[in-house]
């Protein structure tokens, strides 16, 4: 679920907390799957994402693009390694996750009843404003319970972006932060790495390159 606007990393803690696997290696199979999702969003937009690698420097709007993803990703990036210790230690919790859940639910009824004023059609006609106010959104997301996708895609929506563009830029800018959150938390947690769980994370991955798929 990651790509809709409902909280992946929620439903992750409740359904461990369920399962009874929310320990050390229950949170190293949630980074091994996030990166299925990963996967799913390049593999719908690899043609996308091979324009515009083969036109950096070159090409006046992929250059815009990578400009404002690398802008967009810095609140997210900077405000998590500041507070990452002590959010995982008093919000990854069953209750403070449906307590998020609730609020933005609320939240995003609110936002959907309001009148909304376009003036960004497209992903190419934003500005690195714009990419900077979607990464303040975003990094909502760092509370467990709210949606990483619903906080950009409504922000971008408050922010006077139409709905495809919001929700497109949400998807790419998926791309850098999932890559560079499981990155860090593969090396962060490389003890834990077992041979022994690898059919464990293969089904894992498949399942959530499957539904990201589907979702996206």
């Amino acid at each position: 679920t990651e790509f809709l606007p409902i909280s992946s990393t929620g439903h992750l803690i409740l359904a461990g907390d369920l399962l009874n696997f929310n320990d050390d290696r229950g949170k190293l199979f949630e980074i091994v799957i996030q990166s299925g999702a990963i996967l799913a969003v390049v593999w719908e937009y690899r043609a996308r994402i091979a324009g515009v690698v083969s036109g950096l420097g070159k090409n006046r709007l992929a250059n815009r693009l990578v400009l404002n993803l690398a802008i967009a990703f810095m609140p997210l990036a900077v405000l998590g390694l500041l507070f990452k210790k002590a959010i995982e230690a008093h919000l990854f919790q069953p209750v403070p996750v449906a307590l998020a859940f609730i609020v933005g639910a609320f939240f995003i009824l609110w936002a959907e009843r309001r009148e909304h004023r376009i003036r960004v059609e497209t992903v190419d006609d934003m500005t690195p404003l714009d990419a900077l106010k979607l990464g303040l959104a975003q990094a909502a997301a760092l509370i467990p319970g709210t949606s990483r996708s619903g906080a950009t895609i409504i922000g971008g929506l408050l922010f006077g972006l139409s709905r495809k563009a919001a929700t497109e830029f949400s998807f790419f800018l998926a791309i850098p932060t999932l890559f560079a959150a499981t990155a860090y938390n593969l090396y962060k947690e490389r003890a834990l790495l077992n041979v022994d769980d690898l059919g464990m994370w293969a089904v894992g991955f498949v399942s959530a390159f499957l539904s990201a798929f589907l979702c996206v």
